[in-house]
């Protein structure tokens, strides 16, 4: 921190807030992981008997690779990136208040002193803003918060789906701007009264601004086992049917395995990267079936490992498609490599948030604890690259459900699947078959008992037992298990024959979660997202791979807001609510001031106090001094110039403490108006440059403006007061050399108390007063000598 004016050191903080470097401790790295057992398919250019060897030669790759995105995962970084400060303000009362990247609040006080810290959201501090009583903070993930000046949270909503980075405060509302443009408005007086109406009166109107969209989506899963499908097989697939979708998803499992390659992949992850030319050339020729770039276009995809999910939206749909995040969550290797795990898509569509998570789940018929693991691993930890966060409903008369009776966020640790409005799982699965051979499934699935087959599936017992996908549906299976077949064999003779004859199974499945917690739901803006499974199949024609491919059809009802019938509404409701109008105008009351003096006249080194007073016995006020500007009388006499001081703080001078404040009803408060004796260099004499310093003895004057507002009203009130410095002649202070070497007579008693004084604010952390309107002012001492102290 440095003087505004002097560009002096004044203090230095840590990257942590804290006053001092700091030297910082090596991050502490999580526990090692226990290495698990792998299989791994060979590869094409792998010969099968030599893949434990190149197996051997990649192991430590492998693990390198997997420290890499752990330490990635676990934000393993250095401290100061998860402390850096992000914003600042000064709140009215005079204290500073300064917002972290790891979401945490400190606040200070006037003299740069550490005071509280306090923690109510875990996104980065992206900005505050202060207006009487109450701080407003924006973070990244979109998040709005309303504070008091002592750190309590009073409300938080979701004001937009992407960081809010500056605020404005104009007429009786405050206004957010977010990273993609756009603007929102919320009252100054929420959380109040005024949200009560507003919600109350916009509830009953609700059926006026709401509209149903419809869209059909289909969604796609395949286990392609690290082969390449003919144009045939996508189109039998996919294309076929997709005429009537809007929104096409496809996941796809081993679109290549190996551990060379798995090694690879975990690399690229640890420096942020993505993708392969396998996944490209599935990419690629998906969209090629769909008609990429005429009937749909691509908005979406994320590849880890083997693991690859996809989505294209159909052209007249685009254009209400937006913010589509990625994400990937590992589960193999100690939750670090990518053989097993799951990428998702956050995609909002009509303002409203569906999730889709392609997922690769640990194999063989006995590791269903695993797979329960894997998937609640996945859906807790699955976090996407932008912040979330939908902006649909998100108004200021949600204020109130936001927080609970403690203050805090009560949805603030939920999983960030939990927060979507529709959630769709797809994958392999791996469940299979329990308690049945491999003769008794080939017969039953020959003679199409399929029921029978269904009560023997790990997954839906696991289900019904509360253990995995807790909440989500899925459609009645009415085809074959889609495990296991031998290649390019069509019909069920192609299920597994070799040696390990593994049993058939639905590995391959698509569940879903909508907004409705029944299966059966009216679509509402409260319930915002009602699905309906039309189709449920495998194509059990395509043999390109091990496991067939399944695709699921959905019809999508989506309540959306129609912005401008709400603002029309809303206006309405000002317009016409008596009680609401009154409760504006009152937002808009200025407390009623008095101060003691519009004229101070100060000797030297002369403190006047003056008095301003809270006349209303309700409210409360809030004031800022600044200084309007100064003038110096001339030498010749002629009339002095008045310059505008602008932004640029109190002149150097003049003292004011404090410079801004909050006055309770009926209350005084005291500032103290000082002159402390202002010393310039002498530039020069006859052309040469002196050492020496000169006091300014003409007459100053100044004009400092009393600007008072109301706790929730950006409406002021100003009085103006004239301070006027008239000099008597000094004493020339002795240069630094004497002050050092000679002992203090009585009058340089008073001068080395000063020195004393201005030396122990400047130990105990004082913080300079600043040259800025908005930071007021504190304490300002004599620079030449804290210089030669």
């Amino acid at each position: 921190m440095r003087d505004a004016r002097t560009r002096e050191l004044l203090k230095v903080f840590g990257m942590d807030g804290q006053v001092e470097s700091a030297r910082l401790e090596p991050p502490v790295m999580p526990e090692q992981f226990i290495e698990e057992e792998i299989r791994v398919k060979p590869t094409k250019k792998e010969k099968p008997q030599g893949s434990f060897t190149f197996f051997q030669k990649s192991w430590s790759a492998l693990m390198g690779a997997g420290d890499a995105v752990r330490r990635v995962a676990t934000k393993g970084t250095f401290v100061e990136d998860n402390r850096r400060t992000e914003a600042v303000a000064q709140a009215m009362d005079g204290t500073i208040w300064s917002g972290c990247t790891d979401g945490s609040i400190i606040m200070w006080d006037g003299y740069g002193n550490w005071l509280q810290e306090f923690h109510h959201h875990n996104s980065s501090v992206q900005c505050i803003k202060a207006l009487g009583e109450r701080m407003w903070v924006g973070y990244a993930s979109g998040t709005i918060q309303v504070m008091d000046v002592e750190g309590n949270l009073l409300a938080g909503w979701t004001g937009h789906s992407c960081p809010v980075i500056h605020m404005a405060v104009g007429g009786s509302y405050i206004f957010t701007l977010a990273q993609h443009g756009g603007i929102r408005g919320w009252p100054l007086t929420s959380p109040g009264p005024l949200d009560d109406i507003l919600r109350t009166e916009l509830a009953k109107r609700e059926l006026f601004y709401t509209r149903i969209e419809n869209i059909k989506m289909l969604v796609g899963t395949w286990n392609v086992a690290q082969e390449k499908a003919s144009p045939e097989s996508l189109w039998s697939w996919l294309a076929s049917a997709s005429s009537d979708v809007g929104l096409v998803v496809v996941g796809l499992q081993e679109v290549e395995m190996g551990a060379g390659v798995l090694a690879m992949a975990a690399a690229k992850e640890s420096v942020g990267l993505e993708g392969s030319a396998n996944g490209q050339w599935w990419i690629d020729n998906i969209g090629k079936i769909l008609d990429e770039g005429i009937s749909f276009h691509r908005v979406g995809s994320r590849q880890l490992a083997g693991l690859l999910i996809v989505a294209w939206a159909r052209k007249d749909l685009k254009p209400h498609v937006g913010d589509v995040d990625a994400a990937a969550v590992p589960c193999g290797f100690g939750r670090a490599i990518g053989n097993k795990g799951g990428v998702g898509l956050r995609i909002r569509v009509y303002d409203r948030r569906i999730c889709f998570v392609n997922n690769h789940f640990a194999a063989h018929l006995e590791n269903v604890t695993r797979r329960n693991a894997d998937f609640d691993h996945i859906y807790r930890t699955m976090n996407f690259n932008k912040p979330h966060g939908s902006a649909v409903s998100a108004t200021s008369v949600q204020l109130h459900k936001a927080v609970n009776a403690n203050g805090n966020q009560p949805d603030e640790d939920r999983p960030e699947l939990a927060e979507a409005d529709m959630v769709v799982f797809l994958g392999d699965f791996n469940y299979r078959l329990d308690g049945i051979t491999y003769d008794e499934a080939r017969d039953m699935v020959s003679q199409r008992s399929f029921d029978w087959l269904r009560d023997r599936d790990q997954l839906r017992a696991e289900m019904k037992a509360g253990n995995v996908f807790q909440g989500m549906r899925e459609g009645f299976i009415r085809f074959p298990p889609t495990y296991k077949f031998q290649r390019h064999q069509p019909g069920l003779a192609g299920y597994d024959s070799g040696e390990k004859k593994r049993i058939p199974a639905w590995c391959d499945r698509i569940l879903y979660r909508d907004s409705c917690s029944e299966s059966i739901g009216e679509c509402s803006l409260q319930c915002p997202v009602v699905a309906a499974i039309t189709s449920y199949e495998a194509c059990m024609d395509i043999t390109d791979s091990d496991h067939k491919p399944v695709r699921c059809t959905f019809s999508v009802d989506i309540a959306r807001v129609d912005e401008l019938i709400r603002r029309q509404e809303y206006g309405k409701i000002i317009a016409s609510n008596e009680k609401l109008r009154c409760l504006l105008q009152e937002s808009h009351c200025v407390p009623d001031t008095i101060i003691s003096t519009n004229n101070i006249i100060l000797d030297n080194q002369e403190t006047v106090v003056l008095r301003i007073a809270n006349n209303c016995g309700i409210n409360k006020c809030a004031f800022e001094i600044l200084c309007e500007g100064q003038s110096t009388s001339k030498q010749d006499g002629t009339e002095p110039d008045f310059v505008p001081r602008a932004s640029f703080g109190f002149p150097q001078w003049l003292e004011v403490l404090p410079s801004i404040g909050l006055i309770e009803p009926g209350e005084t408060i005291e500032v103290t108006v000082h002159h402390e004796n202002h010393y310039t260099e002498e530039e020069s004499v006859s052309g040469v440059i002196q050492n020496g310093w000169c006091e300014v003895t003409r007459d100053k004057e100044a004009v400092l403006l009393v600007n008072v507002t109301g706790s929730t009203s950006t409406e002021t009130i100003t009085h103006r007061i004239n301070v006027r410095h008239c000099c008597a002649a000094s004493p020339r202070p002795p240069p630094a050399s004497l002050l050092s070497i000679t002992a203090p007579t009585g009058d340089a008693l008073s001068s080395e108390a000063h020195t004393e004084r201005s030396s122990n604010q400047s130990q105990s952390n004082h913080l300079q007063r600043s040259d800025f309107a908005p930071f007021g002012s504190s304490d300002v001492h004599d620079l030449y000598r804290i210089q030669n102290m």
